[in-house]
């Protein structure tokens, strides 16, 4: 099911020709090791508890929209671009739900979603910092960030291609894991922030390379080409119960039992 909001803010939005050379970039099965070490990521990062709902932000033509349906999420994705949300319609069918809209002026009320992801969406925003705004205040427990590592040797790479070519990233700004983290302390001050990376030998495949990239200590290597950052919009404190001093009445009389 697909809605349509008023868009106010607009960054670079896919035409026709971007929603699918996007697709087909992804439907590659030299980027299937990658696509499926993204997926990995996400989840192991965001761990979604099935049946929890979730909203994708810049969801595209749905290539991370299956991965959460197929994880037994509710799932709502919400992207700019009509062409990727018609992609992504006759991908899903009605097993989500469709908005057009931007990243920052999101049409949900506060606390909506248990989750909110935005995976290669930050590139593309007019304003990256309201964007992760709307994401945590629509999100009641965890917000996923995924982006191209800014210090990846890939990400180098695509800002060349877009120098000398028209390519999708020549649009695109990258962002470091050092800077999102900066952008989400000046927004929520000093909440839970954790980042992992992946594809740090994007273009390398086999099984050996997979079980590397599954260490977590090789994860924690900030210059994989796909960075994860989970941020936890509202800081958790434990309690202890306080004991309140409250003053007996005295009775007079015998009573009775």
């Amino acid at each position: 099911m697909l809605f349509l909001f008023k868009l106010q803010v607009m960054g670079y939005v896919f035409d026709y020709k971007d929603a699918v050379a996007y697709d087909q970039l992804f439907s590659k099965p030299s980027n299937k090791d990658i696509s499926d070490l993204e997926k990995r990521l996400i989840l192991d990062m965001l761990k979604p508890v099935p049946g929890s709902s979730l909203l994708e932000i810049g969801c595209g033509t749905g290539i991370s929209l299956s991965h959460f349906v197929q994880s037994g999420l509710d799932v709502t994705g919400i992207d700019p671009s009509p062409y990727v949300l018609d992609l992504a319609a006759k991908k899903l069918g009605h097993r989500v739900e469709l908005y057009r809209g931007v990243a920052e002026d999101l049409p949900f009320e506060d606390n909506s979603f248990t989750y909110a992801c935005l995976i290669s969406t930050l590139e593309f925003v007019e304003d990256p910092r309201k964007a992760i705004e709307e994401a945590c205040r629509v999100a009641k427990d965890r917000v996923f960030l995924g982006i191209m590592n800014r210090h990846a040797i890939r990400a180098v790479q695509l800002r060349l291609e877009g120098v000398f070519s028209e390519t999708l990233y020549k649009h695109a700004t990258f962002f470091s894991i050092w800077e999102l983290k900066q952008i989400i302390r000046s927004i929520l001050g000093n909440v839970p922030v954790t980042w992992r990376t992946a594809s740090h030998l994007a273009g390398v495949s086999g099984k050996i390379i997979h079980r590397i990239e599954q260490i977590n200590l090789f994860q924690k290597y900030p210059f994989g080409a796909f960075a994860g950052i989970v941020v936890a919009p509202v800081p958790r404190f434990r309690t202890r119960p306080l004991s309140l001093p409250y003053p007996a009445k005295h009775t007079s009389g015998v009573v009775a039992g």
